[in-house]
């Protein structure tokens, strides 16, 4: 195996094509116009996340969802068993009928008295206990309809729901276990909203707070995101002394899922810069490089690079001048490197 710097001098020297056109795009480096600013770590977060737990005791009766699918609002995702709940249930309604019967006797009876006592046949003293004892049958009945209201609401919990629309991020519970109030059932978040938090330095919160564009970048999917907002938090983290900011992202981002790596960008200025696209760079193990184009001769020259600005383009900090002409698809240019380096030379 060639070690890089004996495969960058391998290719470093490519014999022409004659006559031959380059199957490549090119362009030349050139200084641009670019956003200066701040640049700090961060980390993709969902706006709507969140974990379902049990409110009440019970086995797992059923799972009906796992780590991945997606649920609609309002479907079933986890069932525990009602046995001992329907049994409460069952009590309460009877409970509830004992009530109604005692108060449909406690009014017979005052009604009754009510008449005994128009005729004078009881005292006052009689008529009022028969009214005391008609008042508190309304109550207990009264009592014991809630207590079923109540049994009957307890028995719902048993049935969870999802609460938005969402994705399953973990499960954490089985079938056949047994889960009391608290414990963590399933973990879900929405796809659709997502937003990038970052810990920002107190000394740097004005520049943030002036920033006209932030973007954010995802290095393992290589994308940039311009933001949509930025909300910084009113309270310091005591001892790191840094502020979280949130930032906004657009809707339905593909492939953007909580927890990534990310970096946000916040532009405080403009600079002249030289640059390059980063789609021309070239990375062999610890090797940055490009392919440069002089006439029909391609060679690959190693470079060092700045910060990315957001917009395709890369600072180059190393390796390059203005005016040098660089392949554009590496790729095509490398494929092209190496036929014209197989090529018998032109006498």
């Amino acid at each position: 195996m060639l070690k890089p710097a004996r495969l960058l001098a391998c290719i470093m020297f490519a014999s022409p094509l004659a006559g031959a056109a380059l199957p490549f795009p090119i362009a030349p480096v050139k200084y641009q116009l670019v956003d200066t600013g701040y640049s700090t770590e961060a980390a993709v977060e969902a706006v709507k996340q969140s974990t379902v737990a049990a409110q009440v005791s019970g086995r797992v009766a059923e799972v009906n969802f796992d780590a991945g699918d997606y649920v609609k609002a309002g479907s079933v995702i986890v069932r525990l068993s009602a046995q001992e709940l329907s049994s409460a249930v069952t009590g309460s309604q009877a409970q509830v009928a004992q009530a109604d019967a005692a108060l449909a006797n406690a009014r017979a009876n005052y009604q009754r008295q009510q008449q005994l006592f128009q005729q004078k046949f009881i005292s006052q003293a009689a008529l009022d206990h028969a009214t005391t004892e008609f008042h508190a049958a309304e109550a207990a009945a009264r009592a014991a309809r809630a207590g079923v209201g109540q049994t009957a609401a307890v028995r719902g919990y048993t049935v969870i729901t999802a609460p938005y629309s969402g994705v399953v991020a973990a499960r954490h519970v089985e079938v056949g276990e047994t889960v009391t109030p608290g414990t963590p059932l399933m973990t879900g978040f929405d796809p659709k909203d997502m937003r990038v938090t970052a810990d920002v330095p107190q000394y740097k919160l004005a520049e943030v707070k002036a920033s006209p564009r932030v973007a954010v970048e995802i290095p393992s999917l290589n994308k940039w995101i311009e933001a949509t907002g930025v909300t910084v938090l009113p309270s310091a983290d005591v001892a790191t002394h840094t502020v979280k900011v949130r930032i906004d992202l657009p809707t339905n981002l593909e492939g953007v899922i909580p927890g990534m790596f990310a970096r946000a960008h916040f532009s405080v200025g403009s600079a002249r810069k030289l640059t390059i696209p980063s789609g021309a760079v070239v990375r062999r193990s610890e090797i940055t490089a490009v392919y440069v184009v002089r006439q029909d001769r391609v060679s690959l020259r190693q470079i060092r690079l700045g910060t990315p600005n957001g917009r395709g383009q890369v600072e180059v900090l190393a390796g390059l001048n203005p005016g040098d002409v660089i392949a554009l698809d590496p790729v095509k240019a490398g494929i092209y490197a190496k036929s014209a380096a197989n090529q018998p030379p032109r006498k």
